[in-house]
């Protein structure tokens, strides 16, 4: 149970939420059946679960990069269905930060104009962009690789550029896919308190692992098993 439970909007509200996908041949796959979810603001979330078992589905579910089969999906409030796919884009912008396993850097772009990339998209003028970002950097412990390419860069930094990337739009809350999947034990560690940190500070986290330890650090749980909730604690 959250611990947050009835306080104000949730971050994540799903009730009945399926996702099914046609294959060649006419074959249905159902990735997720009649998921109910509810994810506070401020809270720190895993999803787990074997390969297969519907957790990344769920993940591009909540952060707007799919669309539900069915059921009812409420991102901060909002009912997804009500959108099109510019509201869509929009919502995700403004609301929700990502940090994906491969880092997604634009590989000729330096760490400051990366960062500042999701502001581009808002019209942010690039002046106030560039600051942010800056800001950004430095709160992940960057600021004297703001000129950096990745290239130039350890996967432990890249990393953390895709956080500040992530974070730089101020959203309420940041999706993490796999996160520390491709660092080694001591840039995992770096990243994960770095997460943390960002939850004391008021972000709500949710993020997809299949890392005993990793998930172990969340304060709340989420089994997935094909296409169900099997547990949450």
């Amino acid at each position: 149970m959250s611990l947050a439970d009835g306080r104000g909007t949730p971050a994540f509200e799903a009730v009945g939420l399926a996702r099914s996908y046609r294959l060649d041949g006419g074959v249905t796959v159902d990735a997720l059946r009649g998921v109910d979810l509810r994810v506070e603001q401020g809270e720190f979330v895993a999803i787990v679960g074997p390969s297969g078992s519907g957790k990344s589905t769920l993940m591009h579910l909540l952060g707007c990069l799919d669309r539900p089969t069915s059921g009812t999906l409420r991102v901060n409030g909002v009912d997804v269905a009500t959108l099109d796919d510019s509201g869509l884009a929009d919502l995700r912008n403004r609301t929700i930060g990502f940090v994906f396993q491969s880092f997604h850097l634009l590989a000729r772009t330096s760490a400051l104009d990366n960062v500042a990339l999701p502001l581009v998209y808002r019209g942010v003028p690039r002046a106030e962009r560039r600051e942010r970002a800056r800001r950004a950097l430095e709160a992940v412990g960057l600021g004297h690789r703001l000129t950096h390419r990745p290239s130039q860069m350890s996967g432990g930094e890249q990393q953390r550029v895709a956080v500040a990337r992530a974070l730089v739009g101020d959203p309420r809350v940041l999706l993490a896919d796999e996160p520390t999947g491709n660092l080694d034990s001591r840039n995992g560690e770096e990243v994960m308190g770095l997460l943390e940190r960002l939850n004391e500070g008021g972000v709500a986290v949710v993020l997809v692992t299949h890392d005993a330890e990793v998930a172990a650090r969340a304060r709340r749980r989420i089994h997935v098993r094909d296409g169900r909730i099997e547990r949450d604690a």
